[in-house]
């Protein structure tokens, strides 16, 4: 009977100490996981609406895990204090002027918060400051957006297609012109007249050239073009011989 006794005491003991062993393996590994045994420094940033952010939610600094929230508190009815505790290695890294914003881990993910990069001559923060923060986009502000743009494009797509059939109809003043046959004959003697404008300035021009008066200032202008041309030429001749 004591027999049984002692090898149940046994039983017990090493069945409790497998039990506690691996109760500090799993504080361990969730302690490791949570940063809880390194050293924290705290900060603090402010929201209007921290857009679903809770207690325990990842900070990320560059993207990476740099500390978890630690509390939020609604201070007054336009400002939410967000606190958060992280790893100490870290704080050289953000500065003063850095900022906080809330974002998501993929599109439906948990939320999570970022802390962006300072600028390089800035000092870097102390335990407790407070960091200005960017307000969150809602995603249902986007999608009323989204609709509002939406709603639009299909208001303009039915005025334009009520417009086209207008103009095919020959309505409007669009319309009347581009159905009207008068109008269209119209512009073809205006071309027309155009044309022959274009041709008597060209006849005038050479004219020109041959009056005794002009004749000399038209001579001036055809050496000054070649004289051109000639450095031009001369340019790029010296330009083959330093290649």
């Amino acid at each position: 009977m004591k027999t049984n006794n002692n090898t149940y005491k046994i039983k017990l003991g090493i069945f409790v100490s497998i039990g506690l062993l691996m109760l500090f393996i799993i504080i361990f590994f969730i302690g490791s996981h949570q940063n809880l045994f390194s050293s924290k420094f705290e900060i603090n940033t402010n929201f209007r609406n921290v857009s679903g952010l809770q207690v325990g939610g990842q900070v990320r600094f560059s993207g990476i895990v740099v500390g978890n929230i630690e509390n939020i508190v609604i201070i007054n009815d336009s400002t939410v204090n967000v606190v958060a505790l992280l790893n100490n290695d870290v704080r050289k890294f953000i500065k003063k002027d850095s900022r906080a914003s809330i974002s998501s881990e993929g599109i439906i993910g948990d939320k999570i918060l970022i802390i962006s990069q300072g600028s390089h001559n800035a000092t870097e923060v102390s335990n407790g400051a407070t960091i200005a923060s960017f307000e969150p986009i809602e995603f249902d502000d986007i999608l009323a957006s989204i609709k509002v743009s939406a709603e639009n494009a299909e208001i303009i797509t039915d005025e334009l297609a009520m417009m086209l059939i207008d103009i095919n109809e020959g309505k409007g003043t669009l319309g009347t012109l581009l159905n009207d046959e008068s109008v269209a004959k119209d512009l073809e003697k205006t071309m027309e007249n155009l044309r022959k404008g274009s041709k008597g300035l060209e006849e005038n021009m050479e004219a020109a050239k041959h009056n005794f008066l002009l004749r000399g200032y038209f001579r001036k202008k055809e050496r000054e073009k070649e004289r051109i041309k000639k450095e031009e030429a001369t340019k790029e001749d010296a330009e083959i011989v330093k290649q």
